[in-house]
């Protein structure tokens, strides 16, 4: 019999250290989750053990129980803690929660659970394609192909935003596109003119909408047979679904978050 090695628990809440939280792009916010005791007692370093895309809930909010999913961004392997891009509302309860959030503070979460079973050199070319903070899931894989000098995947990000200033994490982005198998194009839907972007995103930036015709267009640029990952709001990606079989791909060539 296998014993389960230690470490944040799949069932039960845990009791967790809020270690930073850092305005990303308004309205989200990057928080860093830390392991943390009932006793308050420093924990020791242990792996998160969270697989790519999965998530975590958030539980209770002033006695009230309310479920929140939330994608980790860091890797799987990060010792003692994951990192969860938040996405804040003007009027929800969760998000008035968040937005009081400080260091030091203290937050019940359950996970990991879900998530998208990734193995290196499994496709030949991913195609992400992610609406506002449906980044977090991708990033996870990305970082994980990077890292492993063996795997080959070739990686193509489309990251849809409203504007260039809600684009989500561009120092990372462009750090990742450094590598010889990842390209990232962004598609955003509130910019009146390419001119107005930074030189290094104009030629790969698209104004306007994901449509029918340009997820066409992405597959076909594709350099190898490509497995797309999808994740936003349930409007996208019912929208992108449709898209990628009018692309031609099956439905066991994608995979919906």
């Amino acid at each position: 019999m296998r014993r389960r090695k230690p470490g944040f628990n799949s069932d039960p809440l845990n009791l967790c250290l809020l270690s930073a939280v850092v305005a990303a792009a308004n309205p989200a916010y990057l928080t860093s989750i830390t392991r943390s005791s009932l006793g308050g007692k420093k924990p020791e370093p242990r792996k998160t053990r969270v697989s790519c895309g999965q998530k975590w809930k958030r539980g209770t909010v002033d006695g009230l129980e309310i479920q929140r999913a939330y994608t980790p961004i860091s890797h799987g392997s990060m010792e003692g803690y994951f990192e969860v891009l938040i996405k804040c509302y003007e009027t929800g309860l969760m998000s008035q929660y968040v937005k009081a959030w400080k260091v030091g503070d203290t937050a019940f979460w359950r996970g990991p659970f879900g998530g998208f079973p990734y193995r290196p050199n499994q496709y030949g070319e991913l195609l992400m394609l992610a609406a506002g903070t449906g980044l977090a899931p991708m990033l996870p894989i990305l970082k994980e192909i990077t890292d492993n000098e063996e795997d080959e995947t070739f990686i193509t990000l489309v990251g849809c935003f409203k504007t260039f200033e809600s684009i989500y994490l561009k120092p990372f982005l462009q750090d990742q596109a450094r590598y010889w198998n990842v390209r990232t194009f962004f598609v955003l839907s509130q910019e009146a003119s390419l001119n107005q972007l930074p030189w290094s995103y104009q030629e790969k930036t698209h104004l306007g909408r994901l449509s029918q015709s340009l997820v066409r267009e992405l597959v076909s640029s594709c350099r190898r047979k490509p497995f797309a990952l999808v994740c936003g709001p349930s409007e996208f990606v019912g929208d992108m679904a449709l898209y990628l079989q009018g692309a031609g791909l099956s439905k066991e060539s994608y995979f919906l978050f």
